[in-house]
């Protein structure tokens, strides 16, 4: 049996149950307005940082940007214009301790800056450290997309990035810096030190290109590499006065602004690095070497009647005249037996002597990283000397070759050749053949263009002379015969000499215009003589009239064609 409650319980049970709700009320209301003050002060925190700490950062980074001095001197040509400089830009880092959302910052990058990788960004959005970069030198548009998102953990660093407004135009002279800016080729590399030194002075580095020129003779190039569908080729313009390099190109070439879209070719300067055997050019410095030696003179000759045959080699011409030739004709019919019996005359020590002195057995001493070894005959066997007089035999690259021709022509001083800008007689020149010699040197070449195999390279007004050089080039133990090598020497202008342009193709082919045929004087010289067309005027030379006697093109004492003039050594 139950008992029922006194009177008045229910009443005082009521009451106590009000009062629970009431404070059970209390307590979940607190709570709610816990979490609403927790998130109104989330979300305040949030919008001071959004705002006033974003300014203060923005401020910082503004602060530090104008603090922030380039560590390279800018590079120019010749004349002032830029060719590398620097461009103030922001990169992006990371403190992984403050990024909360690993997932989705990755994701959020991934699609604000294309080509970053998601594994390699996960990986370094949790490494253990207060700093990682994620990208490098952002465009503005780039800033300012990711700061759009407002991802935590993540800032940008002002910093400079080099560039080069030329892009591909003057790049294997250049160079180009890794992404920290170290200097890695060209220029760039061979003048690291000094550039970083000229950086507070804020001097430029000034180089000897002549942007114009270089213009003009890549436009050139290209146009032959693509006309006679070769694998490449090379140009370069020289200051036969001051060995100054006006224009040295190398194709295929790179942008530097872009270059892990390069590939090997690309990268590879045939000018400098390559070494070749050039070919029939060389006979340039035959001729030079027998009459500055006095092994042979103007009034002498040799008998090309037949082949020669000397162990198990025969040495031929390519366009016979099967007949007793002169001097002058061994170069302007490019007689290979002719410069062969000549080399035989002057002998091995003499041939040595002179190409050592002319630069050619030893590496070019230009101021680039990328410079080739020549190749020459050890034992050095009467058989070579005899090649070696018609360009086989021995391996140069373009840029000595051009170097070499320049002494013959300019009154035989050797000068180093050189990318920096220079003054005439800033760089100390070398005597290597008389003043003689050189004079007769530049009638016989202006003949080959007049009546020999450079007839394509004339350009009327500016008394072009050259030489025309086909090589077969070395594959394996032997040559192959349908890959050449097609160059031409070109000196400009004859009577007065200041600049001599060479141009080299590699591998090109005959095309209907060229009746098939893919020699130099078909493909390399027309290229030389339009960039002579071209540059000529760029350079301050007019076309002059047509009235310089040939004999009188090597200057005074030159008119010894058929006289008999022993050229004397000195």
């Amino acid at each position: 049996m139950i008992d029922a409650p006194p009177a008045g319980q229910p009443a005082i049970l009521l009451l106590g149950a009000r009062e629970q709700a009431l404070r059970v009320g209390r307590q979940r209301l607190a709570l709610v307005a816990l979490f609403l003050g927790a998130a109104f002060c989330l979300i305040a925190g949030r919008l001071v940082e959004l705002t006033l700490l974003r300014d203060l950062a923005g401020e910082r980074r503004a602060s530090q940007a104008a603090a922030l001095k380039p560590d390279r001197a800018e590079i120019v040509d010749r004349n002032g214009l830029l060719v590398a400089g620097n461009l103030a830009t922001a990169s992006l880092y990371a403190d992984p301790r403050l990024v909360f959302d690993v997932d989705g910052t990755a994701d959020k990058l991934m699609a604000t800056l294309p080509g970053l990788r998601r594994e390699e960004l996960v990986e370094r959005l949790q490494l253990p450290r207060s700093f990682v970069w994620l990208r490098r030198n952002l465009t503005p548009r780039q800033q300012q997309e990711v700061a759009k998102l407002g991802l935590s953990g993540l800032d940008f660093q002002a910093e400079y990035r080099r560039v080069y407004p030329l892009g591909p135009l003057a790049a294997h002279v250049v160079g180009l810096t890794d992404i920290d800016k170290r200097g890695i080729a060209g220029i760039e590399k061979s003048f690291d030190a000094e550039l970083r030194g000229r950086a507070a002075g804020g001097e430029p580095l000034r180089l000897s290109i002549d942007i114009r020129v270089q213009h003009a003779v890549r436009d050139e190039l290209q146009r032959a590499v693509a006309q006679f569908r070769a694998d490449g080729g090379g140009a370069l313009v020289q200051d036969v006065r001051t060995g100054e390099l006006l224009a040295l190109v190398s194709l295929p070439d790179f942008d530097a602004n872009d270059p892990a879209a390069a590939d090997r070719d690309a990268l590879f300067n045939r000018m400098t690095l390559g070494v070749y055997e050039l070919g029939s050019v060389f006979k340039i410095f035959t001729l030079a070497i027998g009459l500055d030696s006095g092994a042979t003179t103007l009034g002498q000759g040799y008998d090309a009647t037949r082949p020669i045959a000397i162990s198990h080699f025969t040495i031929r011409d390519d366009h016979p005249k099967a007949r007793f030739l002169t001097v002058p004709e061994i170069l302007i019919y490019s007689s290979n037996i002719g410069a062969a019996k000549m080399a035989v005359d002057f002998g091995t020590k003499v041939q040595q002597h002179y190409l050592q002195r002319l630069g050619l057995l030893q590496r070019a001493p230009v101021e680039l990283p990328e410079v080739g070894m020549p190749l020459s005959p050890s034992p050095w066997r009467e058989i070579n000397t005899m090649t070696i007089a018609f360009g086989h035999g021995v391996a140069v690259s373009p840029l000595q070759f051009a170097s070499a021709v320049t002494t013959v022509v300019n009154g035989g001083i050797y000068r180093p050749p050189t990318v920096l800008r220079r003054e005439p007689g800033e760089l100390p020149g070398q005597r290597v053949l008389s003043a003689e010699a050189s004079q007769a040197m530049r009638g016989l070449l202006r003949q080959v263009v007049l009546q020999g195999t450079g007839k394509k390279a004339d350009v009327p007004g500016f008394h072009v002379g050259g030489k025309t050089g086909t090589a077969e080039k070395v594959r394996g133990n032997g040559y192959a015969r349908r890959s050449l090598l097609s160059s031409f020497v070109g000196v400009f202008p004859m009577h007065e000499p200041r600049y001599v342009v060479y141009a080299l193709l590699d591998e090109p082919q005959g095309t209907k215009e060229t009746h098939g045929y893919a020699t130099a004087g078909w493909t390399a010289a027309p290229t030389v003589g339009r960039m002579v067309e071209r540059i000529a005027p760029l350079l301050g030379l007019p076309p002059v009239a047509e009235t310089v006697a040939v004999g009188e093109l090597g200057g005074r004492g030159g008119g010894n064609e058929g006289r008999g003039h022993k050229v004397a050594a000195q």
